[in-house]
């Protein structure tokens, strides 16, 4: 036998090797990650987030029907939505993602007057998409989950668009959420109890 029907036999007889997508444990970090994601996704497409909710956090019930959308998202539109490696999500993750989602779109045109408010010398018709979308999340944070530290959430918000939006972002939101939370809490809006009580150190908390 040939030395180059040999070197063949033996690539024949490797086996083959499967792709394994690696699978990750679905946290609130992610899960605030893909709320901001279902909510952009919404406003440019016009196409409810809970028509798409099913793809990014499984449920084995149906939540509360949507009005028929325009347009279903597109294969290729979903995918953006989806990540590259199998997110393992517990109940009570997704139930936060599910209020998270519920509570943004219940505190939607709050939300926009005080960003407008508090954006100094900024339109929020020319705020960077992502940065208006993670605002309008984080202000139904604060004003709703009680339990959670209004440093964490703001927090939250500021590492998101650091991923996500422009380079000034971070600066930006952190000053929009520091000023519409003392607003908030001068109001009694944005109460807090229990571990919302906590002053958590945010270089070494996630959620």
């Amino acid at each position: 036998m040939s030395q180059n029907n040999r070197s063949e036999d033996n690539r024949k007889a490797e086996p083959t090797k499967a792709i394994v997508t690696p699978i990750v444990k679905g946290t609130r970090r992610i899960a605030r990650e893909k709320v901001m994601q279902l909510l952009s996704a919404q406003e440019v497409s016009e196409v409810h987030w809970r028509e798409n909710f099913p793809h990014v956090f499984p449920y084995e019930y149906r939540i509360d029907e949507a009005e028929t959308p325009n347009r279903l998202l597109s294969e290729q539109e979903v995918e953006r939505l989806e990540a590259d490696f199998i997110i393992d999500w517990d109940d009570e993750t997704k139930r936060f993602a599910l209020d998270l989602l519920d509570k943004t779109e219940i505190h939607a045109e709050y939300a926009l007057e005080l960003i407008e408010k508090f954006s100094q010398n900024w339109e929020v018709g020319r705020l960077a998409h992502i940065d208006r979308v993670v605002l309008k999340i984080a202000i139904a944070e604060l004003i709703s989950f009680e339990e959670i530290p209004a440093k964490v959430t703001i927090n939250e918000a500021i590492e998101i668009v650091k991923k996500y939006s422009t380079d000034k972002s971070s600066q930006f939101v952190n000053g929009v959420l520091d000023s519409a939370f003392a607003e908030l809490t001068a109001k009694g809006q944005a109460s807090k109890t229990g571990r919302g009580l906590l002053d958590v150190n945010l270089s070494k908390h996630r959620e």
